[in-house]
């Protein structure tokens, strides 16, 4: 493969994963931090908000089809993940659980890369048992019921930021167990103005405060963090996996989906560990 071919099919597997990463970040029970972990952006990401003297140059080539992919699947399939859950949301559900699975074996490689002592082994427990029992408690016991508006919007902003620079964050769920989920996700679709101009900042500005605390505990706890976020994902994925089918055919369709899920993230991950070598 030529030098110009080779960066075209990067730039579009940049585009793409930014895609899947936004719309990670409005389906209920998905991170898109997690899927930046699982796709092998978070670290650069992470590396161009805290150092950008150093990480700017190195990684702008990814950071344009990135941030259209991710501004093409926050806002732009919003509309579509709407139709897609009325329509099946198992198998929507399933669509994502695949691309999560897909990219685990790398995922593991990654957390193993410092060691796996004691330790990584305890933050991955704690943190799986943690997001578990936080997601089942929002799921099933929280009732709490908020009437959206201005400031409602940019607490849900602040929540997609934390999904975005704390892997395993599922910002989606909390929205739906305060009733604010379905009211974004209108206004997204519709660019409301008032969403946007409330939703966006607190997204930002909330990056931005929290992306140097996490990069400094990665940096110093490496191995402890990584297995912390494989506890987030599983966590995270197992909480999401529907129990309920509207019959055959739905149950066949949801088959389908992840395992179209898995080979594409599996062949993403596997072209990366190609450039690598």
């Amino acid at each position: 493969m030529d030098e110009r071919k080779r960066r075209r099919v990067h730039w579009l597997r940049d585009f793409f994963c930014g895609v899947f990463i936004g719309a990670g970040a409005i389906l209920p029970g998905v991170s898109g931090g997690v899927l930046a972990v699982v796709f092998g952006v978070y670290r650069p990401f992470m590396d161009m908000l805290t150092r950008p003297r150093r990480a700017v140059p190195q990684y702008w080539r990814m950071l344009i089809p990135l941030g259209l992919g991710w501004a093409a699947g926050f806002m732009g399939v919003a509309r579509g993940i709407s139709a897609a859950m009325s329509f099946s949301g198992a198998a929507t559900y399933w669509l994502f659980i695949g691309l999560i699975a897909g990219t685990a074996p790398s995922l593991f490689r990654e957390a193993g890369k410092e060691g796996r002592p004691a330790s990584a082994w305890g933050s991955f427990l704690l943190c799986a048992a943690a997001v578990f029992a936080g997601l089942f408690y929002v799921k099933w016991v929280a009732h709490v019921q908020a009437e959206p508006n201005f400031w409602w919007y940019n607490f849900c902003g602040a929540l997609w930021g934390m999904g975005v620079v704390i892997p395993g964050m599922t910002s989606s769920s909390v929205m739906m167990a305060l009733g604010l989920y379905q009211p974004m996700l209108e206004g997204l679709a519709r660019l409301d103005l008032l969403v946007l101009s409330a939703a966006l900042p607190g997204m930002f500005l909330t990056i931005a405060l929290l992306a140097r605390l996490v990069s400094w505990f990665f940096r110093r706890h490496y191995a402890a963090a990584f297995h912390g976020i494989l506890g987030f994902v599983m966590a995270s994925t197992l909480v999401i996996v529907p129990t309920e089918y509207a019959g055959p055919g739905e149950a066949a369709l949801c088959a389908v989906l992840c395992a179209a899920g898995f080979a594409l993230a599996f062949f993403l991950a596997r072209m990366d560990r190609r450039e690598g070598e």
